[in-house]
């Protein structure tokens, strides 16, 4: 790698260090996933395999207390599909500055896309500087919270089957910390107000909407209500403009 103010190591090394404090939030929901799999059922492999291969938290909790009831394997196919719909909206407002990038740098940022690594990624690309090498900085995010899942699964595997009722401390609460601070940077304008408001509000009333749904039915609506604002205000512009 080479070095500088905006080098391709500069990047990396600075998607690492902003992602660090959402990646506290992230080790305790690591590290109980890692107990709650081996605890319901799950073999040690098949544990270290989910968090390898699927790397999606809230899908990965999901198939496993639908595996654990005995759930088809088809629907829980599709309740994690369903929960990870999200992440097309991701992708879909990331993908306007990664036009330029070959396959093989499309295909890992992909599969490595999260939603901490979303919110300190999109608020790089959207910085206002020359710097070509702003992948970099999404590469360093991603690999270090691939990483950090990685081995907390592991933790939490060892710690599940010497610790029983880990799941139980209540230490899930730190993700909930997490996705608090990934959102609250980001409400700077009206539009980004109502979006937030309103899709919390949505996913309130929708907690008993099956399949995970309701996650989906409030990120829909909150876009809808961002969009909506966003109209509104620049209506209202023009309005005061003609004045």
């Amino acid at each position: 790698m080479d070095v500088g103010a905006n080098s391709r190591r500069s990047e990396f090394l600075r998607g690492v260090k902003d992602t660090f404090p959402l990646i506290v939030g992230a080790i305790p929901f690591g590290i109980i996933f890692g107990a709650v799999a081996v605890t319901s059922g799950f073999s040690a492999w098949g544990t270290i395999g989910m968090s390898a291969l699927v790397f999606a938290g809230s899908a990965q909790f999901i198939a496993i207390g639908l595996f654990a009831q005995g759930v088809a394997t088809g629907f829980i196919i599709l309740t994690t599909f369903a929960v990870n719909l999200r992440h097309a909206l991701y992708a879909a407002s990331l993908g306007i500055f990664m036009t330029h990038l070959p396959q093989r740098w499309l295909a890992p940022l992909g599969f490595w896309l999260t939603d901490e690594t979303y919110a300190v990624a999109v608020r790089r690309y959207t910085e206002r500087d020359e710097s070509p090498y702003r992948h970099w900085y999404y590469l360093g995010s991603a690999v270090f919270m691939y990483g950090n899942w990685q081995v907390c699964t592991l933790i939490g595997i060892v710690a599940g089957h010497k610790l029983r009722g880990l799941s139980e401390l209540g230490l899930d609460y730190a993700m909930v910390v997490t996705f608090i601070g990934i959102v609250v940077p980001f409400i700077v304008s009206r539009p980004m107000l109502s979006c937030a408001l309103v899709s919390g509000a949505t996913a309130m009333l929708t907690t008993a909407v099956p399949n995970q749904m309701g996650l989906m039915i409030s990120a829909l609506c909150g876009v809808a209500a961002g969009v909506a604002a966003e109209w509104w205000s620049r209506k209202k512009g023009e309005s005061e403009g003609k004045a």
